[in-house]
């Protein structure tokens, strides 16, 4: 077998991820005709079929499953000896893209970026906000080099550089009654007062809607919302509560438009923060740097 090279492994990881030879040319904006000869060349050069052709788009076979893993090595070994060789060219500039959950996006620009561009003024940022899932997704698949997420679930394709305990909290209108507890529980809160929630996929809401079937409680929020900004909102418009860990508020808690106390039920107290890159990744030194910088001043991340 000839060595695949940058382009065809690109052509093909695009074909996995838009999951059709059209999606992946519009995505790559080339004609269908050359991805579809492209990957043919590759399953020719490679001697097996790499995708299972259906009416609905193609799924990867055994051997398209290993040409994947290589492939997302090759691109993230070439990335990195791109940033090594600019060093020795006494070029600087590097690029790290970041996911996080919406939660974090105060703490991430107001803690952390806002004193590492100040060191490291050649590195460029991409940034996008995301779900749990989302987070995890796109750190998984290479398509971001470092995730925040709030409890997300175990995947063997993901490694936590930095894991903090954050409890999940309701978050109240000030005049609220259970604010005067020293803890609650979900079950107090979700009986009592109307409240906003964000929608599927969320790890506040994973974690809410475990705590409630174990309680035997239906879960049906006034709001849903992929939004946690609309959560705040709803709070301080006195509409009813939301739940939330208390780094998401702090800027509202320091100006006292809203109030927290923590939840006390086991799940929701050991809830976490995970700072999160792709496993067995070799992590190029701009985002070995920026990860580390996140985890030691990013207040998600002390305990």
């Amino acid at each position: 077998m000839e060595t695949l090279d940058a382009k065809a492994l690109r052509m093909f990881i695009a074909v996995v991820r838009c999951g059709s030879i059209r999606s992946a040319a519009d995505h790559l904006g080339v004609a269908a005709s050359i991805v579809s000869r492209q990957i043919a060349d590759t399953e020719k050069n490679v001697g097996l079929p790499l995708f299972d052709r259906t009416s609905r788009g193609v799924g990867l076979t055994d051997a398209g499953g290993l040409v994947y893993e290589h492939a997302q090595r090759v691109l993230e070994d070439s990335g990195v000896l791109a940033e090594q060789l600019d060093q020795l060219r006494g070029i600087q500039q590097a690029r790290v893209r970041i996911c996080c959950g919406e939660g974090f996006l105060g703490d991430l620009i107001e803690h952390a970026l806002s004193k590492f561009v100040k060191v490291y003024p050649g590195i460029s940022y991409y940034l996008k906000l995301g779900s749990t899932d989302q987070v995890q997704d796109e750190v998984a698949n290479g398509d971001v080099d470092i995730g925040i997420a709030y409890n997300p679930v175990i995947d063997t394709r993901i490694r936590s550089l930095a894991i903090s305990r954050q409890p999940l909290c309701l978050v109240a209108p000030l005049d609220h009654p259970l604010l005067k507890e020293q803890s609650v529980s979900l079950a107090q809160c979700i009986t009592q007062s109307p409240y906003s929630l964000l929608i599927k996929g969320h790890g506040v809401t994973q974690l809410v809607s475990r705590v409630a079937v174990d309680h035997g409680i239906a879960v049906a929020p006034l709001i849903d919302t992929p939004s946690i900004d609309v959560l705040r909102r709803f709070v301080m418009a006195g509409l009813g509560v939301t739940f939330l860990p208390r780094f998401a508020v702090s800027t509202e808690l320091n100006r006292g438009a809203l109030g927290i106390v923590e939840l006390n039920d086991p799940l929701l107290v050991q809830a976490s923060a995970h700072l999160m890159v792709k496993a067995r990744r070799r992590l190029p030194n701009s985002v070995e740097r920026l990860s580390s910088f996140l985890a030691a001043e990013m207040a998600a991340f002390q305990q």
